[in-house]
């Protein structure tokens, strides 16, 4: 006869939730995020063919294939993705964020954040936790569907591109989103 104690029962209900989780070492966790980079970016690059060479340039890229936000008065948003540098992932980050105010309705988007300098670059592999703020620049959509990096921009320390927006939120920013080093 099987015999449960409470101790079994709450270290059984304790582990179950570990249990689920598909993020385990040896888990294809990166292999996921790095395959969902890759479209990201031959997406980025058939049709914002200008983003290449800003790429060429910078010494890194942190790019986020999907960012998922929500908002009806209170506002999140998450992703994860991974930070290339030349043709190589060297890290792994989640973005969230969360917001105030007058907004309602869901959207997703792509982002990438180019490091221009190897200072900027230094800066966020080497924080803790790095908020994106004051030191972003934007490069901005100009006739539709065209994307341009100005001189002013590509003198920044890194340059932000959101792009591939889908849903019914009003706008996309990456203003005060936290990015975090994770272990996929």
């Amino acid at each position: 006869m099987t015999n449960f104690s409470r101790r079994s029962f709450a270290l059984g209900a304790a582990a179950l939730p570990l249990a689920a989780c598909g993020n385990g070492i040896g888990g294809s966790g990166a292999a996921m995020i790095d395959a969902r980079v890759a479209e990201t970016l031959n997406f980025l690059y058939a049709n914002y063919p200008g983003m290449q060479d800003l790429a060429d340039r910078s010494a890194g890229q942190l790019v986020m294939p999907l960012v998922s936000e929500i908002g009806l008065g209170f506002g999140a948003s998450f992703g994860r993705g991974a930070l290339r540098v030349g043709d190589s992932s060297v890290d792994y980050y989640s973005a969230a964020s969360a917001s105030a105010g007058l907004q309602i309705g869901a959207q997703q988007f792509s982002h990438v954040l180019f490091f221009m300098t190897s200072d900027a670059l230094m800066d966020f592999r080497t924080s803790d936790g790095w908020a994106a703020g004051a030191d972003l620049e934007y490069a901005i959509a100009e006739q539709g569907e065209v994307l341009r990096a100005d001189t002013t921009t590509s003198l920044s320390p890194v340059v932000a591109l959101v792009f591939g927006q889908a849903g019914l939120r009003i706008g996309a920013t990456l203003e005060g989103t936290k990015y975090t080093r994770i272990i996929p």
